[in-house]
């Protein structure tokens, strides 16, 4: 599937209101308060622009903000403790030091509300939960514009499937509406530019007469957490060249039953790297598990082990795409390409 040349949904509508303060004597100051209308999961949502007190849960919506240089306009991140050697990685380490983690994982409501933050960024299994009654229609009660990751859109009302358009249309909304929203436009296109540019190189590589069959592997016990056709991971392993054994899956992440997994015979394993589950333990249970180690990716060790913030819905994922074409002309599973990426983001044993 060829990636979508769709734009991402753009600002609406921006409301610029000016309040004349009075000052001492005669002189007076001009206060610009100012708010965007965006849609956000095919909801129009108005948010301040720039925001100034943003709070972001989980590594890849923290990446999004690093990357439009938006980190001195969070107030507050969670969930970062994971990703945090990744985000150092790729966008400094004393940015990363900088930023103000007040929960290491999903973060409760008072911890939210404790900040006082201008707008928070999260998603449906991203941070947001109805049984924390921590979610965007209880923010804004409480005055808290809420956005919600694109690739965690409910598809329907009722329903718990997410994903409701193609993945890199997703982060592309997402950084375009982010960059809205922080008053970084331009750099979030730019952003979008440098994605697109990697991608279309990608595309343009050759490519395997009969493409890999590849795995996506989150964690397991009695079924095996996964990512069907509107996670990030099903992009990313199509944009190296390869095919995902659950792309006929209409979900983000997802279980699926172990037989699923013996059926598609995978020719590689793509890991994320994420606890408690450690990789050692996941080839382990590959290998242990009865039919298992006769699967080519088993019996030839094609595992490759990546950080999360890789793998959900961010920037990284072109780096990601990069990584994983790199190790599939390694394994000799499609043609030389002469792409090199960026960084080197994997995880050992």
């Amino acid at each position: 599937m060829k990636r979508s040349t769709l734009a991402a949904p753009a600002l609406l509508t921006v409301v610029l209101a000016t309040v004349t303060a009075c000052s001492s004597g005669s002189e007076t100051a001009a206060v610009d308060a100012q708010t965007i209308t965006i849609t956000n999961c095919d909801t129009d949502l108005e948010f301040p622009s720039p925001a100034q007190r943003l709070f972001v849960n989980d590594g890849n919506m923290i990446s999004m903000a690093l990357a439009l240089g938006a980190q001195d306009q969070v107030v507050a991140v969670s969930s970062m403790q994971r990703d945090a050697e990744t985000l150092a990685r790729h966008y400094g380490q004393d940015v990363v030091d900088g930023l103000n983690q007040v929960a290491p994982e999903y973060p409760s409501r008072e911890t939210v509300l404790a900040q006082d933050p201008d707008t928070m960024i999260a998603g449906w299994n991203y941070g947001y939960s109805e049984d924390k009654n921590l979610t965007p229609d209880s923010l804004r009660a409480d005055g808290i514009p809420a956005y919600t990751l694109t690739e965690s859109c409910r598809q329907t009302d009722g329903e718990r499937a997410r994903g409701t358009v193609p993945p890199w249309d997703a982060l592309r909304a997402d950084l375009t509406n982010i960059g809205e929203i922080t008053g970084r436009a331009d750099t979030a296109q730019d952003v979008i530019a440098d994605v697109d540019e990697r991608l279309a190189a990608l595309e343009s590589a050759p490519q395997a007469q009969t493409p890999p069959t590849i795995f996506l592997f989150d964690s397991a016990t009695d079924t095996v957490y996964t990512s069907g056709r509107f996670g990030a991971p099903q992009a990313i392993i199509e944009a190296a060249g390869a095919v995902s054994a659950t792309a006929d899956i209409d979900d983000t992440w997802v279980a699926v039953s172990w037989e699923r997994i013996a059926a598609a015979n995978p020719d590689a394993f793509l890991f994320v790297d994420y606890p408690p589950q450690t990789f050692a333990e996941k080839i382990e249970l590959l290998r242990t598990r009865p039919g298992f180690a006769d699967l080519p990716a088993v019996r030839d060790s094609r595992f490759l082990n990546l950080p999360y913030a890789l793998w959900t819905s961010g920037p990284l994922n072109v780096d990601a795409a990069e990584q994983v074409r790199a190790r599939l002309e390694q394994w000799q599973l499609v043609p030389e390409s002469g792409i090199v990426p960026k960084f080197d983001d994997s995880v050992p044993a």
